[in-house]
């Protein structure tokens, strides 16, 4: 194994970590978690739960990348230290644990370094994600289900809860829809640029001459809408209908119509949840979807009318953003940042971080060619 130049590398380490300080702006992070703990500490706070949600939440996300960039700082400093203890004693056992621990902090800063690339207006979000399938029969029914437990997988990898708001079940195997809130600070910007149509090429399960086949599901990722976004919806412009909540093949689990369905008349929007017991319970689960598309429509106008403006730049994500092959060869790869990968089990089963990692610092790049 090559030697390792230590002082070097941590002076790398020290030169990205000042970088990604500047970007993130502390001393503008310490004086926001100031005003919210104030807010925070106000006696008529839970007065109001939905906004006194938003501020303990947000204060708890700010606190935590300080405590992160400060962990980090912390962890060069104790490096060093290692090192030079190491190499004063000849004690290679700090040594190796010296490598181990600068592998570490190399992958926790570029995980911060992505996260300073998100700078949307509602990056911070928390998204909602929706899984269509497309062309492909029942193929597509599956691959739809099979790309709702990779994001699920990601999610729990990292921690993110989860909740299911909707699945509409094909009749024959896998998934029509599902809809999945993903909580968890940056969620949106971060599971944005999967956003697209996928692609599986593969020897159908379900097909009995065994034939290769193609399918696609649609993946919609949207902002969670909050408190504080002012989009109001008259109620002459949704349409109600309620149904029976169904499982796999088309069975009722529930006597009662709970589920609702959600129709944007101006739009053509549709949005239906099915999880919750109740059909209150559903109905304001789904206006609160309906509410987060509605933004994110009218953020798409607004930066259509800016683009308008500013004439034709690059051309948009395409048809298809990602292929999963699985046969005759295995392979998943990425057609906007040739980002590919040979395990496509571990993909599958959630090992996404590098194609989001590629695929952020990809359209941080058409952004800054675009401006």
């Amino acid at each position: 194994m090559a030697e390792i130049d230590f002082p070097a590398e941590i002076r790398a380490l020290r030169a990205t970590y000042s970088s990604i300080e500047n970007v993130t702006d502390v001393d503008a992070l310490k004086a926001e978690i100031a005003e919210l703990s104030e807010q925070a500490g106000a006696p008529d706070l839970w007065d109001d739960p939905a906004s006194a949600q938003v501020v303990t939440s947000r204060l708890s996300h700010r606190q935590a990348e300080v405590e992160r960039l400060s962990k980090l700082a912390s962890r060069i400093d104790d490096l060093e230290v290692l090192v030079e203890l190491g190499q004063d004693e000849g004690d290679e056992a700090s040594m190796a644990e010296a490598a181990k621990e600068l592998t570490s902090i190399r992958k926790a800063l570029a995980d911060l370094e992505i996260v300073t690339l998100l700078s949307g207006e509602y990056d911070e979000r928390e998204a909602v994600v929706t899984i269509r399938a497309g062309a492909g029969g029942v193929d597509a029914a599956d691959f739809a289900e099979m790309l709702m437990r990779m994001y699920l997988r990601w999610a729990e990898r990292h921690g993110y809860p989860t909740t299911v708001m909707d699945t509409s079940y094909a009749e024959e195997a896998g998934l029509k829809s599902a809809t999945f809130e993903v909580k968890a600070p940056y969620a949106f910007g971060t599971l944005s640029v999967e956003a697209g149509t996928h692609r599986l090429v593969r020897i159908s399960p379900f097909d009995n001459q065994g034939r290769r086949q193609t399918s696609f599901a649609a993946v919609e990722v949207i902002p969670l809408i909050e408190q504080t976004d002012s989009i109001e919806i008259p109620d002459n412009e949704i349409r109600v209908d309620v149904f029976r909540s169904s499982g796999p093949g088309g069975q009722s689990v529930n006597t009662t119509d709970s589920a609702v369905r959600l129709t944007h008349i101006p739009t053509g929007i549709v949005v239906s949840m099915q999880n919750e017991k109740s059909q209150l319970q559903n109905r304001a689960a789904a206006l609160r979807v309906l509410q987060s598309r509605l933004l994110l429509v009218k953020k798409e106008q607004q930066d259509a009318e800016k683009k308008a403006l500013a004439g034709d730049v690059k051309a948009s994500w395409g048809d298809q953003m990602r292929s999963y092959v699985l046969n005759p060869y295995q392979m998943v790869k990425d057609l906007r940042t040739e980002h590919e990968v040979g395990n496509t089990s571990a993909v599958l089963d959630g090992d996404i971080d590098d194609f989001i990692d590629a695929g952020i610092r990809w359209r941080t790049g058409n952004r800054n060619a675009a401006s």
